[in-house]
């Protein structure tokens, strides 16, 4: 191991190699080490026609993390998860001026593994009868200019995508210490995300693995248990400025994300629209069906169900983010991807093996569109490109699935007038079409398989039924007429229609 600074990192990083930038949404991401490159590309025009792989792209929306990166001539390809964070790069590969590719993000993050252990590719289930596969787009953002990477095989009677490996030639990681032996611990970081395997897979591939500190301790960690990338893989350390190494984007440091006590216990909750005061009330209701359920919560609306379930008096669930994190209150925001006073922290590979194995028994996940067949689409639309995530590992695995979201979008204004939902302005974008822009989620699929699926607004709430959307709950001052003059898509109604549950508690 040897200390260097960012400067001496980036110039290490050679035209066409393959990086992998560490982090997790918008946590944990090196920025000293990404600046760095940045500022040499620009200085030197070198290094040129990377390529990156990315689980959950960091980002904070504003140019920081990977869309430092997003310049013509410094990155040429991108294989990764969600792509929301990091707008510029994904504009770039929506435009076809990189080849992108969308893989889902459990599967990048196994992909990791895989490469460490010199594996072809991750053979898997997640992600058929979806963009991903290669009868629907093949998971390739441009398919004008550039052909999908993922195969559909046969193996043991049944279909099954293969994601292939790639060498890596440089991991750009984050710790928050490094001992005299180049040990790295995590004891402020929000999670461990995929740093050990990304450690690894760069390791074996012959690359090399920078990490990015913010404390050298002057001898070996006190407990080697803290170790989270041990110093054998560790080739290079670059010291960062404290101001430059924030917990997440919109957290600077809070000890909650550690389990220690909040450093904002006397702040007010966070106040959030009536539109999704609604929804996540409602969603959260859906707990009391399900003592005991493992959990996951989605970015967006559902990252406010947790919080919400303990208001209402709920307890008897664990939560669980993607990052690795188990128990605890999710945060939201561009603090995502963190937990206050989480219970246990496993590595993000670890939880998706969990996931894509049936563990969760209910998920709430959001919704950019909704079609007449009860598809789902979150990673394409309205001439942005955000990318799955997550979505279909958990969407694909989860026993139940509650998609959480408003029926309509841009400038939505509602209010609670005497117990009854005024819509006071109606959003501009209808969310509820015929057809969806892309199969982030199949509801034929779902339907066949059996799974219990809810869709619910802060006006309406539909399941999935035999192949189509059906109506079961309307919020008192809504009737069906209403809902029909505001989507796009044909529904069934419940024989046995109700009044939206819990309206009357909502506060």
């Amino acid at each position: 191991m040897k200390i260097i600074t960012a400067h001496e990192a980036a110039r290490l990083v050679q035209d066409g190699w393959t990086v992998i930038p560490g982090g997790f949404g918008s946590c944990g991401h090196p920025d000293t080490l990404t600046e760095a490159l940045r500022r040499r590309f620009d200085e030197t025009g070198s290094p040129r026609d990377l390529s990156l792989l990315f689980g959950a792209g960091p980002g904070d929306k504003a140019g920081q993390g990977v869309d430092m990166l997003a310049v013509p001539g410094l990155v040429a390809k991108a294989i990764g998860g969600f792509w929301g964070l990091c707008p510029a790069l994904a504009d770039m590969g929506l435009k076809g001026a990189i080849e992108a590719h969308n893989w889902p993000q459990g599967v990048v993050s196994k992909l990791f593994a895989a490469i460490a252990a010199g594996a072809p590719g991750v053979l898997t289930h997640v992600g058929l009868d979806t963009f991903v596969d290669p009868d629907v787009e093949g998971g390739v953002i441009d398919r004008r200019r550039f052909a999908p990477l993922v195969q559909k095989l046969d193996f043991d009677g049944r279909r099954h995508l293969f994601y292939p490996a790639r060498r890596v030639d440089c991991a750009l990681l984050r710790g928050t210490a490094c001992d005299s032996e180049g040990n790295i611990t995590f004891d402020e970081e929000t999670s461990y995300m995929d740093a050990l395997a990304q450690a690894q897979a760069a390791h074996n591939s012959g690359g090399i693995v920078i990490v990015q500190v913010k404390q050298l301790l002057d001898g070996p960690v006190p407990n080697h248990r803290d170790v989270r990338i041990p110093g054998f893989l560790v080739d290079y350390v670059v010291p960062a400025p404290e101001h430059r190494h924030p917990q997440t984007y919109g957290t600077f440091y809070d000890p909650a994300y550690t389990g220690a006590p909040s450093v904002r216990r006397h702040a007010p909750a966070k106040a959030f629209a009536c539109a999704k005061r609604i929804v996540a009330h409602r969603a959260a209701l859906e707990l009391a069906r399900h003592p005991g359920a493992n959990v996951n919560l989605g970015i967006g609306i559902p990252a406010l169900i947790g919080a919400r379930a303990r208001a209402l008096g709920m307890a008897d669930f664990t939560l669980t983010v993607e990052s690795g994190l188990i128990g605890g209150v999710p945060d939201e925001g561009l603090s995502f991807g963190a937990v206050m006073h989480p219970r246990a922290v496993i590595e993000q590979s670890a939880l998706f093996d969990f996931y894509d194995g049936g563990g969760i028994d209910v998920a709430f996940l959001g919704f950019g569109q909704v079609d007449t067949r009860g598809n789902v689409n979150v990673s394409k639309f309205g001439g942005r490109f955000v990318g799955s995530g997550g979505f279909i590992n958990i969407s694909q695995s989860a026993k139940k699935i509650v998609f959480c979201g408003t029926l309509t979008a841009g400038g939505l204004a509602v209010e609670i007038v005497d117990g009854r939902l005024r819509i006071a302005r109606e959003g501009r974008t209808c969310k509820f079409h015929t057809h969806v822009s892309q199969l982030t989620f199949n509801g034929e699929r779902a339907a066949t398989q059996g799974k219990e699926v809810l869709y619910v607004t802060e006006r309406a709430v539909f399941r999935l039924g035999a192949g189509r959307l059906e109506l079961v709950e309307l919020a008192p001052g809504i009737d069906v007429a209403d809902i029909r003059r505001a989507v796009d898509c044909d529904f069934d109604v419940a024989p046995t229609l109700k009044p939206m549950a819990g309206f009357e508690s909502i506060h």
